[in-house]
């Protein structure tokens, strides 16, 4: 019995051994293998790795994924004309030499955030005070983020590497603080409203211009028509006069006769009209009688 205990207990032994000789590095990760305390081998490639025992050898893990460093204070830094404004980045970066990081940087990804944060803001500050707000906003924005690529390289690249590469640098925001934000939305409100009262006030004078020329022209066209109708209808009248006046002198009997329906037209053929005559002794009716004694 105690033997078998004694094989049992060996058979663990040997077991956890053996357990603490493997490690398994995921491919997202190096695999840093530490000899008493100090950094011996770097695995890069994934899978099932052996080492010696702890506490000879140990292992830790590096990510050697793309990491996003995003900017961490607020605080306003001054343009080349002394304005205040903020202005939020991100960086991506990634560790390529693990040996070289652990040595230079620290343990983890956090030592490398932390002072990567610290030289992006200083390079960050650099070039925004030697530019100014329209140059940070508009015409040289790409040349600001490139130019914060390149200090940001040199320094983790200077003295002693830090073992990373930096991927990219964008400025994701630039803008005046709140108090002068408010004082240039307040001018731009105004100088809108300006522009806008000009162009209202230019398009009812228009307005007005455009109006008064359409009555112009209305009253032009009607005083045209008008005075070709009145021609029109004198030409007519002309014409009408001659041929009843030929007509007339061919038969004077006619003509008295027409006249004399004509007046009894104008006379009775209104409404409410009311003549008090004596048809046989007024001339008002000589036509008519005349008419009636010939036929």
């Amino acid at each position: 019995m105690n033997k078998l205990g004694f094989i049992g207990a060996a058979v663990i032994v040997i077991v956890g051994l053996v357990a603490s000789m493997l490690f398994v590095v995921d491919q997202r990760q190096f695999g840093v293998v530490y000899q008493f305390g100090e950094a011996q081998k770097i695995i890069v490639d994934p899978g099932l790795n052996w080492k010696l025992p702890a506490p000879i050898q140990t292992v830790s893990y590096v990510d050697k994924r793309l990491l996003t460093l995003e900017s961490r204070e607020n605080e306003p830094l001054l343009t080349a004309e002394k304005q205040r404004v903020l202005v939020e980045w991100y960086l991506r970066w990634r560790i390529s030499d693990p040996l070289e990081y652990i040595r230079n940087v620290g343990l983890d990804e956090s030592a490398g955030s932390l002072q990567l944060n610290r030289v992006m803001r200083d390079a960050v500050q650099e070039e925004i005070n030697r530019r100014t707000v329209k140059e940070l906003i508009a015409a040289q924005r790409e040349t600001l983020m490139a130019d914060v690529k390149a200090a940001v390289i040199k320094a983790v690249q200077r003295g002693n590497p830090w073992g990373i590469d930096i991927i990219d640098v964008r400025i994701t925001r630039a803008d005046y603080v709140a108090s002068i934000t408010e004082s240039v939305y307040r001018r731009m409100q105004a100088e809108r409203q300006r522009v806008a009262n000009e162009l209202r006030s230019t398009g009812a004078a228009e307005g007005e211009q455009i109006r008064a020329e359409a009555d112009r022209q209305v009253e032009v066209t009607i005083a045209d028509a008008y005075r070709g109708a009145q021609t029109t209808r004198g030409e007519g009248d002309s014409v009408a006069n001659k041929t009843y006046a030929k007509a007339f002198e061919r038969d004077p009997d006619f003509a008295e006769f027409y006249r004399s329906l004509n007046a009894y037209k104008d006379s009775i053929g209104q409404p409410g009209d009311l003549l008090v005559i004596d048809p046989k002794t007024s001339d008002f009716f000589n036509s008519m009688r005349d008419s009636g004694s010939r036929h």
